[in-house]
């Protein structure tokens, strides 16, 4: 975590996003909407107006050209503060909308992969993205992914911290079963 400059709005903002329970990453990106909004005017965020709310959002979209995933996150973060810590709910939170972004995901082929993979030197780097890729996990899953996570009789990987702190299984192709066994055969015990 970076250092953050703690003011009473910041820490109001956090406890409130706790008790909500909001995930960690998630706080920290509120906090910092909030943040950004109370240096763009310099004052104190119970004298922002809610036309000024609506200039800022507009000034972020127009001027600045935010993208719509990083104004999401701005509408959803000062929505939440002004709602739930400042008690302030204006008429321009139900017509606030974010642009839905609608790209196609990158695809690699077989070949890409495959190209991609041999750059890889260390066989333990290959193993956890060759698992990772294979099962179609999330990158910070795959980087908590325990040896003990692998159900090879079930062919199940339990994954344990998710997105939205999630549990879920998922399957394990059975071309990966041997990096389980190699990895046995070394006694590792951790993380992939």
């Amino acid at each position: 975590m970076s250092k953050t400059i703690r003011t009473p709005w910041y820490d109001k903002t956090i406890e409130a996003l706790q008790l909500a329970g909001m995930s960690g990453s998630t706080q920290e990106a509120y906090a910092r909407v909030v943040r950004k909004i109370i240096g763009h005017y310099g004052k104190d965020p119970r004298q922002i107006t809610e036309e000024e709310l609506q200039e800022y959002f507009l000034f972020r979209r127009n001027v600045t050209e935010w993208s719509p995933s990083t104004l999401k996150i701005c509408y959803c973060g000062l929505k939440f503060f002004f709602i739930n810590v400042l008690r302030r709910d204006w008429h321009f939170f139900n017509i606030l909308k974010a642009q839905l972004e609608k790209r196609l995901p990158c695809v690699l082929s077989r070949e890409e992969v495959i190209h991609i993979l041999q750059q890889v030197k260390t066989f333990h780097n290959y193993n956890c993205l060759t698992t990772i890729y294979s099962c179609g996990l999330r990158l910070q899953e795959g980087l908590f992914l325990q040896v003990s996570d692998i159900d090879s009789h079930r062919m199940l990987i339990h994954v344990h911290r998710g997105k939205g702190a999630k549990e879920r299984f998922v399957p394990f192709p059975g071309k990966t079963l041997y990096r389980r066994i190699y990895i046995r055969s070394l006694q590792y015990s951790g993380f992939l």
